[in-house]
């Protein structure tokens, strides 16, 4: 099938050697994007995502392997700018709920555990969890494009991610715990 004029051809032998990848026409002049479904080193003539994400020079695919790495570094931003509103929020829970204990009788205390944040508080962590989804979804997208250099940069903002926003103290045993080991998967939100 000849993916760029969407008509069926019979089959040659350099369309069934290229049955991994499709070549699609961008109609610019003869330049088409490689897309693979399998494990591939392509650069020049590689699309992404949409047909406008063309890459037509090394130059540029070095500027989209910069932009993946970022992108995942951004992820990890995302990730750790959640638990710090929670701890925000248990910190502002937990001293109105101090100050309420002093101007009230020793016999009717306040527990101090766990609370429901308000509409609104909930709203600002909806949020924070969908542009963490976003993000971790648009990250799992370029991944199917089986492309190496672009895994090998995902990788890599992974690592520089978590290393800038997971490096916190580690806590023993108070429940305060902040390991990534704790989380059920650190990948697609």
């Amino acid at each position: 099938m000849d993916m760029s004029m969407g008509t069926t051809t019979s089959a040659t032998p350099a369309a069934t050697s290229s049955a991994s990848s499709m070549s699609m026409d961008m109609g610019g002049g003869g330049h088409s994007c490689k897309i693979s479904m399998l494990w591939n080193w392509n650069t020049v003539d590689t699309c992404f995502i949409a047909k406008s994400w063309h890459i037509t020079s090394r130059g540029m695919f070095a500027g989209s392997c910069i932009g993946v790495i970022c992108l995942v570094i951004c992820l990890e931003f995302l990730r750790r700018l959640g638990k710090e509103y929670d701890r925000l929020l248990l910190r502002q829970h937990k001293s109105k709920v101090a100050a309420t204990e002093t101007n009230q009788a020793s016999s009717a205390k306040i527990p101090s555990f766990g609370f429901r944040p308000t509409v609104f508080q909930q709203m600002v962590r909806a949020l924070l969890h969908m542009c963490q989804f976003a993000v971790a979804y648009f990250v799992m997208l370029l991944a199917m494009y089986y492309n190496g250099y672009f895994i090998i940069c995902i990788f890599i903002g992974a690592y520089i991610g978590s290393f800038i926003f997971t490096w916190e103290t580690i806590s023993s045993g108070d429940g305060k715990q902040t390991s990534v080991a704790n989380e059920s998967t650190v990948c697609c939100g």
